[in-house]
Parts: C-alpha cells; sequence; structure tokens
C-alpha cells in the first residue's frame, strides 16, 4: 500500500450541524445525498435499512448565536448540542418499501428524487410532498447514475439526436406494455409518444444509466409540467451489452465508467464499445468511482490510491494516496473528501496532501456515509454512521476544528487523552447519555471561507501554506487578483515584524494594490511631510502599526531573546529557529532592513504614482542611501531627474559632508548658483581632503581629449562646465569661468563656444568683459603694452584666440573689430613663438614646440602650429585692418606674414622685395 505523509494544519472544514436520527425503531443508515434547493435550504436525503426516507432541512450559513467553544458548561465544543442541532430539521419521512434504501440519486433540473430500493426505482418530488411512484417496468436494477455534461457542448452528444432503439423489454413489462411495443411505438411509459418527443426536442429531460445484470440501458426522465405534479415519465433511449458484477458506475460526457472487482471499464453511450481502463490487483478493496465535478474529471479508486482520468478513461494529473481505502469518497472544491472509521480525511486535489483530519465517531463506527452538494462550488458536504462513540468523537474534533479561536489544537494530545474526553463529556452531559448506546447522526461540514483560511494560517506562521492557498484560489478563479494582492501586503508586514526583511520585500513587491506610502513610516518618524499620504489600512490586525525600523527591530530583538527562555523552559514559540540557534546583531538586521526597503523603493520608482508620492519615495531613497553611505546611488539619484525634496535634503547632506550629491540635486533642479558655488568650492579644497577622487576613472567621450579626466579638481571643474554649457546667463557664465579656466583651458572653452544654451552669449556686449577677466588689454588699433603682456597666462590667450575663432568660423561673424583682435592676438602669440624658439639654444630638449604640453597644457586647444594659423588666416580674412596688424609684427622676423599683409595693401614691389630676400 502507498505511503502518505501526515495531514497538515489547515482548517478548511468546520462544524455546521450534528442531528441524532437514533430511535427505538431506527435501523442502520443506508444512503446519503445532499441538494441545495436555495441559497439558505439544502436537503438532505437519508435512506435507511428499513425502507425509510427521512428529508432533513439545513441552513449552510447558520452561524451560532455564541460560539459554542466558548460556553462555560462545554469546554470541548459539542457538549451543548443544541447550539448545532437547531440548525437541522426534519421535514418529513417517507415509507418506500421494506427493502433498504440502496441508492438516492436528486435530479434536480425535473424536480425529482429517484430512489432504488430492493432492484427496483421510485420516483418522489424534491419535498416529498406526494405519493412515492414505483417504477415496475424496471426491475432488477443493481446501479444507477445520471448524466453529468460538462459545460462545453462540443465534448457530448445531444441524446434528443440519438434515434429510439427497439429495445426488448419482454420480461420486464407487464402485457399491456407488450401490446404497444407491438404497435411499434417504442419504449413508452407513464405517457404518450407524442407528449415524450415534446418534451424530448426541448431538452427538459434528465439521462439516467440504468443497469439490469449485463444490459445496460440509457433512461431519460421527464417532469409532466401539463400533468399533475406526481407523475412522471421516462423513454429509454438505447440498450448497450454490458459486464456482469458492476459494483459502481458514473456517466460523464458520452462516456460511462463502471467498476468491477477486477477492473474498469469504458462504455460509449453513442457507439456501445466498451474498452478497458485498468485491471485491479488481487487482493484489491472494493471499486469506487466519484465524479469530480470541478474539473469535471473521474477519480477511480484503486486500493488506497485514487486515480484521476478525464471523459476518455486516459489518467490525468497526479494520483492522490490515502490512509488506507476509504469507505465513501465526496468532493469539496479544491479538495477529495474520504470517510472510514469515523474519520474525514481532506485531500487536495493538485498537491495529494492531506490538510485536515476530522474524527466525527469513535471505534467501532458503522459504515460511513458522505455527501456533497454535486456542484463546483459546493461549500456543504454530510457524513453519516451508526456508532457507539458518536458523540464524545465529535467532541473531541470540535476541540480541533475550534483551534482558529483560540483552543489548543488537539494535535498536541491526540491519542494520550481519550478517557479525558469522554469523562468530560460525561460531566457535561450531566451523566445523562450512554456512551454505548449506538447512535445513528448525520453530521454536516461547511467550508471554512477562504478569507478565514488565509488568516488562520497567517497567526500561526504558516506563511508559505497561505501563500499556495492565495495562489491556488486565484488559478482556480475563486479569489480575485485584489484579494491577492492584500493578502501579499499583509504577509509583507507580518515577515517585516518578524524581522524577515527580504521576504517581506518580495510579497510587498508581488502585492499590486500596495501603496508606496505604506512604508514612509518606517523610514521616517511621524509627523512628517508624507503622514497625509499613509493609507491607514489595518488590514486584518495581524500585526502592529507601522514604526521606524529601528523601533521594529529592538522589538523584534526582545522577542527573539523572550524566546531563547522560554525554550529553555520547555515552551515552544513561533520564533524562527534559525533566530533562536543564531541571535542576530543590531546593525546587521538595520543594514538588512534598510537594504530590502531601498530594493521595494527603487522598484517603486517604475510605477506610475501621483506627485506628492513620488516626492516621498525619492527623498526617503536618498535618507536611506545615505544611512548606508551609498556615494554612488546617491550621486546617481540627485544627477537623474528625480522628485527629491530639496528642503528636506540639503541640511542633511551637508552636514554629513556629501556636497557632491548636494551639488548634483542642485543642478537638477535648476539651481545652477548654488550648484556651482559648491563645484567652486570643492576644486579648491580638494588638496584639504572634502572628498577623494573615484576609484574608477570617470567614463567619458573617447573622441574628445578634454573628458579624460584624472584629478578631483578637473571633476569638479567637468561638472561645472556641465552646468555652465546649458546655462544662458552670461553673468553666472563669467562669474565662473575663471576658476574652470584655471583647471582646464578646454572646458572653459568648451562652455564659450557651447551650443547646448538656449541663448548664446552675446559677444558685443561681452566682449569687454571677457577681455578684463583674461587680463588682455586691446586698444582698438594698437598693440598692448609692456606691462599688460607681463600679466597675461598664455592659456588664456588661447582660449581667447579660440572663443574668437569660434566666433568668426562657426558663428560667420562679421565684425571687423573680432577678425582685427583675433588676428592681433594670434600674431603676438607667433612673434613670441619665434623668439623663444630663438633665444633657447642650450639643447635640443630645451627647445620649445607649439605642440610641448608644458607650454599648452596636457590638452592642447589647436592642433596645428600658430604661425600657419596666423598665415592662414591672413589670406583668408578680409575684415581685419592689416595696417594694425603690419605695426604689430613690423619689426620681427615674420616675413611671409609681412608679404601677406603688403598684398593686402597693394603694395606689391615691397612683397616681391621680401619673397626676393
Amino acid at each position: 500500500m502507498a505511503q502518505l505523509e501526515p495531514p497538515r494544519t489547515r482548517t478548511v472544514l468546520e462544524p455546521l450541524s450534528h442531528f441524532d436520527l437514533s430511535s427505538p425503531s431506527s435501523s442502520s443508515l443506508r444512503s446519503l445525498a445532499l441538494s441545495p434547493l436555495s441559497h439558505s435550504q439544502t436537503l438532505i436525503y437519508v435512506g435507511n435499512d428499513s425502507g425509510t426516507l427521512i428529508l432533513l432541512s439545513l441552513n449552510p450559513n447558520y452561524t451560532p448565536k455564541s460560539d459554542p467553544s466558548s460556553s462555560p458548561n462545554s469546554s470541548l465544543g459539542f457538549a451543548d448540542a443544541d447550539a448545532f442541532s437547531e440548525n437541522v430539521s426534519v421535514l418529513r419521512q417517507v415509507f418506500v418499501g421494506n427493502s433498504p434504501i440502496e441508492g438516492i440519486h436528486v435530479l434536480a433540473q425535473i424536480g425529482k428524487v429517484l430512489v432504488l430500493s430492493n432492484g427496483f426505482l421510485f420516483l418522489l418530488d424534491l419535498l416529498l410532498l406526494n405519493p412515492v411512484k414505483k417504477l415496475s417496468l424496471l426491475k432488477g436494477i443493481t446501479a444507477v447514475s445520471r448524466r453529468i455534461r460538462s459545460s462545453k457542448e462540443s465534448e457530448s452528444t445531444d441524446l434528443s439526436n440519438l434515434p429510439m432503439d427497439n429495445v426488448n423489454l419482454m420480461e420486464y413489462s407487464s402485457r399491456g406494455h407488450r401490446f404497444l411495443q407491438k404497435l411499434g411505438s417504442g419504449i413508452i411509459a407513464n405517457g404518450g409518444k407524442t407528449r415524450l418527443s415534446d418534451a424530448r426536442r426541448e431538452g427538459g429531460g434528465c439521462a439516467v444509466a440504468v443497469l439490469i445484470g449485463k444490459r445496460l440501458l440509457l433512461v431519460e426522465f421527464f417532469s409532466d409540467r401539463e400533468a399533475d405534479s406526481s407523475n412522471g415519465q421516462f423513454l429509454v433511449l438505447k440498450e448497450i451489452q454490458c459486464i456482469d458484477e458492476v459494483k459502481t458506475m458514473v456517466w460523464i460526457n458520452d462516456s460511462i465508467i463502471v467498476g468491477t472487482s477486477s477492473g474498469y471499464s469504458l462504455f460509449s453511450c453513442v457507439t456501445g464499445q466498451c474498452a478497458l481502463i485498468c485491471s485491479l490487483p488481487e487482493p484489491c478493496s472494493l471499486p469506487q468511482l466519484k465524479l469530480l465535478w470541478k474539473e469535471w474529471k473521474v477519480l477511480m479508486l484503486v486500493d488506497n490510491v485514487g486515480v484521476v482520468v478525464n471523459d476518455h478513461g486516459q489518467p490525468v494529473g497526479g494520483s492522490l494516496v490515502f490512509h488506507g481505502a476509504p469507505a465513501a469518497i465526496g468532493e469539496m472544491g479544491l479538495y477529495v473528501v474520504t470517510v472510514k472509521d469515523g474519520k474525514v480525511e481532506l485531500y487536495h486535489k493538485k498537491t495529494g496532501k492531506c490538510v485536515q483530519r476530522v474524527m466525527f465517531a469513535g471505534e467501532g463506527a458503522g459504515p460511513c456515509l458522505v455527501a456533497d452538494e454535486e456542484d463546483r462550488s459546493g461549500k456543504v458536504v454530510a457524513v453519516a454512521t451508526s456508532s457507539k462513540d458518536t458523540a464524545n468523537a465529535v467532541h473531541k474534533d470540535s476541540k480541533r476544528l475550534y483551534y482558529n479561536k483560540g483552543l489548543v489544537d488537539i494535535n498536541e494530545d491526540e491519542g494520550a487523552s481519550e478517557d479525558t474526553y469522554e469523562e468530560k463529556y460525561k460531566s457535561n452531559d450531566g451523566g445523562g447519555n450512554d456512551l454505548n448506546d449506538e447512535d445513528d447522526v448525520v453530521i454536516c461540514y461547511r467550508k471554512v471561507p477562504s478569507e478565514d483560511q488565509i488568516k488562520d494560517l497567517l497567526r500561526k506562521k504558516n506563511f508559505k501554506e497561505a501563500i499556495s492557498l492565495v495562489e491556488e484560489l486565484e488559478s482556480e478563479g475563486e479569489m480575485t487578483n485584489e484579494m491577492s494582492s492584500f493578502v501579499h501586503a499583509q504577509v509583507g508586514f507580518l515577515l517585516l515584524f518578524d524581522l524577515h526583511f527580504e521576504e517581506a520585500i518580495n510579497h510587498f513587491l508581488q502585492s499590486e494594490t500596495m501603496q508606496p506610502s505604506e512604508v514612509f513610516p518606517f523610514i521616517m518618524r511621524d509627523p512628517n511631510r508624507w503622514s497625509l499620504l499613509v493609507p491607514r489600512i489595518r488590514y486584518w490586525g495581524l500585526h502592529p502599526p507601522p514604526a521606524p525600523l529601528e523601533e521594529v527591530i529592538d522589538n523584534g530583538l526582545l522577542a527573539i531573546q523572550r524566546a531563547i527562555f522560554l525554550k529553555k523552559a520547555g515552551v515552544e514559540t513561533a520564533v524562527n529557529d534559525d533566530f533562536l540557534l543564531n541571535p542576530p546583531t543590531r546593525a546587521d538586521l538595520l543594514e538588512s532592513a534598510i537594504d530590502n526597503i531601498i530594493r521595494y523603493l527603487q522598484a517603486c520608482r517604475e510605477k506610475t504614482l501621483t506627485s506628492s508620492v513620488k516626492e516621498g519615495v525619492d527623498t526617503l531613497l536618498m535618507y536611506l542611501y545615505r544611512a548606508l553611505n551609498r556615494v554612488d546611488e546617491m550621486e546617481k539619484l540627485a544627477s537623474a531627474e528625480n522628485s527629491c525634496v530639496v528642503e528636506e535634503l540639503e541640511t542633511l547632506l551637508d552636514e554629513s559632508g556629501h556636497l557632491r550629491t548636494l551639488a548634483f540635486l542642485y543642478a537638477s533642479k535648476g539651481l545652477s548658483s548654488k550648484a556651482l558655488s559648491i563645484w567652486r568650492i570643492l576644486a579648491r579644497n580638494y588638496s584639504s581632503g572634502l572628498w577623494k577622487d573615484p576609484a574608477p576613472a570617470v567614463e567619458t567621450d573617447s573622441e574628445n581629449p578634454c573628458t579624460n579626466l584624472t584629478s578631483g579638481k578637473e571633476i569638479a571643474a567637468a561638472e561645472a562646465s556641465k552646468i555652465l554649457e546649458e546655462s544662458s546667463d552670461q553673468d553666472l557664465v563669467l562669474q565662473h569661468l575663471g576658476w574652470i579656466a584655471d583647471i582646464n583651458q578646454l572646458l572653459a572653452v568648451k562652455i564659450l563656444t557651447s551650443e547646448k544654451r538656449v541663448n548664446q552669449l552675446s559677444p558685443g556686449n561681452g566682449i569687454a568683459p571677457l577681455i578684463c577677466s583674461l587680463k588682455i588689454v586691446f586698444s582698438e588699433i594698437s598693440v598692448l603694452s609692456d606691462e599688460v603682456i607681463a600679466e597675461i597666462d598664455p592659456k588664456k590667450v588661447e582660449i581667447l584666440q579660440r572663443y574668437l575663432q569660434w566666433l568668426i568660423e562657426d558663428q560667420e561673424s562679421c565684425d571687423t573689430r573680432f577678425h582685427t583682435l583675433y588676428a592681433l592676438s594670434v600674431a603676438k602669440s607667433a612673434i613670441e613663438m619665434f623668439e623663444l624658439e630663438n633665444n633657447n639654444t642650450q639643447s635640443k630638449a630645451g627647445i620649445l614646440d607649439e605642440s610641448d604640453p608644458s607650454r599648452y597644457g596636457r590638452n592642447s586647444i589647436f592642433e596645428s602650429p600658430v604661425r600657419e594659423r596666423l598665415q592662414i588666416f591672413l589670406e583668408s580674412s578680409d575684415l581685419y585692418d592689416p595696417e594694425v596688424v603690419l605695426d604689430l609684427i613690423e619689426g620681427s622676423e615674420l616675413w611671409l606674414e609681412k608679404a601677406i599683409l603688403y598684398r593686402k595693401l597693394g603694395q606689391e614691389t615691397l612683397v616681391l622685395q621680401i619673397l626676393a630676400l
């Protein structure tokens, strides 16, 4: 026999009613059926060995006025039997015959009940109001099964389209019926052929498979709406040759599956063909078949294994392994219900796990019956048995079922206190009941609402099982996505207060309805700017209200310390064993908490949020980055598009020394002046240790040599230049141009010549202050004095030249002042270069070359020699004043440049003389 895992702790069933059918003249129960009549009433049909059919009425929505388990005289829950017996009542009893009632089949669609007794079928109305009608035409019946069609009509054949066979019923019918057959009218019973045909076309019948010996008859029953409600009629549609010793039968779609002691076979109701599904081993328990309404599948019992097959007899999914061969099988939604030896067991259809075990009768229980509502969303099952110890067993199991209401689970002391339960029952009952009397009882259980099941699991810290249940319900369409998100958020908060931060955030991320503002109180203490944004959701009240992470961790560590103490005293707690064996440190927990909250807020940034929530997410994210000193993430967030609130962060970042982050943040918010001031301070105080170079070199454009930054000063200058390149504030540009030029002249050129700004700098108004900032003063047509030359920084002269070149060549300026100024500046540089080259005669290494980095810095602005640039400009431009330039170079050795200028002045004779020399 296959092995099975012990049952788990999920509570799926709860007691709904308990009814004692015992009487001095009562006999053992034989059959049981349920039929929901309305939302507030379910009918229970009970058949016994004496041929009596008992109809009970049950309210499936009944709620006791008070929890029976809380009664002062009922410590075990069911001692006050009235609390559960008042929910069920006997409507009426009908005597069917002197033989046992072997089967009850509710044909709800035609408002009839079909009862099998002594080989005959009896037809009754649902409420047993009318006289019993015996269908004497059919006799020797051993099995009955009504046809169940799936929701997909394409998977089954409409029996109204089948031709009616001339079935030989001579041996079952009277002479009058034989006469009708001779007339060729087909098989007719209790009605006319015309009326039957009309009802058949309307599709108002209910098809039933009836087994008589080896003959399998397909019979369609009808409700005659025109006749008295007590009349019924049926039509035999087809006869199929069957097999011997059929014990059980199920008809689904076009397949009739039968079970014998040797195996299971499948018959087609259309073709009548038979196929063997499987053979049973020897020895083996009796075969059983159970239609699984929810999946439109059939469960076949093979000893203690339930094999699930489709309507073609093909196995689908996994098998269910039971604790021994069950006496009867039922269904409730996602679960298979089995009964045996006074116990109900619930098995999950997909996982095969036994999720709950309920005891309803003690040792020596008689045959056990189970019935369900035969509905895809069935929520009630009934069990019936005859037992000497039913009350005691029900008491015992009630304690387990009400565990989720605060009582102790019976599993803790099961098997060690059977006598105690009996003694308690006797004392609660006043000693008036004799436990040795055999009772016939019907006990109803209903499915615990999914929400209550999940709550119960969460209270017990069974988070994985709770989420597993949520996923099952969601996949089956029994839980909305909103509810699933709600549960994930609830589990996340419970895990967070249990200090399992990574798992908590994983569940937060799976919740589509949780708001990012719900974690704000864990980061910043109330009241704060975003306090009103936090939704006041208490969920199910299973966790404390939000508090700063430090308080959550401190409280959690105290709980761990208490649990360690209790464990030493032998008391079990809900604290994780890993924490008990290796208690975490406060620092590690705080780092883990912050790290995972960061992960959640980062994910939230990708969602569509309101502006105020965005501000909270980004600002608090910066708080958490700073707490872990994650400088790279801080600068990345500050420099990118963000919703940080500057007022909440500037003091914090300034005091903690994260000036680079603050500068990036100012720049991203358009506060360019404040950002540039910080970069200027950092550039000036780099050597004082205010900040350090980043470990890797800054990745920049390899085609631009000015971006190969190696020092902190250059990084500060580069970041400042990015701001100035886009700024149209001329005063701001000129204010910071000087210190940037001191660090890197190429950056200064990029600022002056940037095309990124909306409004370009005004060269007409800005040329004078620019010249002053570079310490160069040109008269309109004269050269500079010796005093000014002594103050000139050659790098800044090149900046001026590059700016003028950009105005002339790129901006196509026709201003003669710019052309003349550019010619004078380049000519002056050419003279200086020529004189320095002539004076430096000490060694070859000492010769100054214009490409020498020592002269123009590490990054040269101009690639061509200065004289070449001068000659090209003098030849190409006609807008400069050649006389002014000639006055400057007249005493120099720049003979080719003089020749060009004389040609511009029309003095060709002097040009020829110069060239001849």
